[in-house]
């Protein structure tokens, strides 16, 4: 193809839009990642990469970064909070589909500096923070891109667009791209503790989803400390779950004990379950959260939108370098948008449903059913190729049947 403006526009660089920022820059095109924040920012929502992700995230170096910096957590586990374990997975069962049969732990943030680094070091790639988007427009020659930075209102131009810039995405207001679905009435706490939970509860893993009527939670060990994801009563004002006490509470009704947790981090925030109508409009891109949000049971959508960036800068790149012609890029959203309805959203929906049953006669079943799957080694590894998304990218053909 021929580049007029010969560079490529991230909008958005959080994780999504850094390792799609450095995929192109280590092809060799030039890029420029425009980031509204001032620098980077500490999200703890995200911490969990599936085995596909880690064998997809190898060619760009990524992974040995992750494993370095994160924790593999090699098992993980269904429970109730009055019964306690009900079902235990074991990834080895996949060994002989990913190089990486467990799943890894680590805060986005840490992947994101990771790949401003290696960025920095790649000549033609920019990294430019405190600028935020304020309008796009687009020709038939390239996008057109507004920005407020703190010297002024700026215009860039580029050859394509990737909007990789959350859910509340201005890319795809200013495109028109509608964004279908719906918003939990809760919102979600999360909190991070150094406590070591296994230290009093010798039973779990570093992966535990727990069910219960009135306050489900999902227990994840991350390397500096235990994070604890739980929904806050939706007549109950937000600030008011953020206060210490009331973290405490939530921390005291998981495991009781006579001293205060020490709360490191805390966040609130909601949460939808919503698929953008269309990924492309002519030259710009959705991908992420941009394209897709659901809730962070199954740990599918840092993973979903990795996905989307690793099979739109792959087409990209062969666009961009001429062995493939401008036709190639359809097949991205004919590729990623059906994963992003019938496998993220749709097992995400499922595992909220899950823990959160409030019919006593349908827990019991649920909870028979975890434990008879467990059981059966078969049924145990199919379920592990669904929840390790495997499956899904099979389906879709970004990964290969072995």
């Amino acid at each position: 193809m021929q580049q007029k403006h010969h560079r490529i526009i991230i909008v958005g660089g959080g994780p999504v839009g850094s390792i799609a920022a450095l995929t192109l820059a280590q092809a060799g095109i030039p890029v420029t990642v425009l980031e509204r924040e001032a620098e980077i920012v500490a999200d703890y929502r995200a911490s969990t990469f599936h085995p596909p992700t880690l064998d997809l995230l190898e060619a760009s170096g990524a992974t040995e970064a992750l494993i370095g910096m994160g924790l593999i957590a090699p098992t993980m586990q269904y429970r109730d909070r009055r019964r306690g374990k009900i079902a235990e997975f074991d990834f080895s069962l996949l060994r002989h589909d990913t190089r990486h049969p467990y799943r890894l732990q680590c805060e986005q943030f840490k992947l994101v500096g990771w790949a401003y680094r290696q960025l920095a070091a790649i000549p033609g790639a920019e990294l430019c923070f405190s600028h935020e988007v304020t309008h796009v427009a687009q020709n038939e020659d390239g996008v057109v891109v507004q920005v407020t930075t703190p010297a002024g209102e700026k215009t860039l131009k580029g050859d394509f667009l990737i909007a990789a810039d959350g859910g509340r995405s201005t890319v795809r207001k200013a495109l028109a791209v509608g964004f279908e679905g719906f918003t939990y009435a809760e919102h979600f706490l999360v909190a991070g503790t150094r406590f070591d939970f296994k230290s009093a509860m010798p039973d779990i893993c570093s992966v535990n989803y727990t069910a219960d009527p009135a306050e489900w939670y999902l227990l994840l060990e991350i390397p500096d400390m235990w994070r604890i994801v739980t929904p806050v009563d939706p007549d109950r004002e937000p600030d008011d779950a953020m206060q210490a006490s009331s973290i405490q509470s939530s921390l005291q009704n998981l495991l009781p004990r006579a001293e205060p947790y020490e709360i490191v981090v805390k966040a609130i925030y909601r949460v939808s379950q919503r698929v953008a109508d269309t990924y492309r409009k002519g030259r710009a891109f959705l991908a992420g959260d941009a394209a897709h949000i659901n809730n962070p049971l199954g740990g599918m959508g840092l993973n979903g939108g990795l996905h989307d960036a690793l099979d739109l800068t792959g087409r990209l790149i062969r666009v961009w370098h001429g062995t493939s012609d401008e036709t190639l890029l359809a097949g991205y959203e004919l590729r990623r948008k059906p994963e992003a309805v019938n496998a993220i959203n749709a097992i995400t929906q499922r595992n909220k449903r899950l823990l959160e049953e409030r019919d006593p006669e349908v827990r019991r079943r649920n909870l028979e059913e975890w434990a008879r799957i467990a059981a059966n080694p078969a049924l145990a590894y199919e379920h592990l190729l669904q929840t390790s998304m495997i499956a899904s990218l099979r389906r879709s053909g970004m990964i290969d049947v072995p």
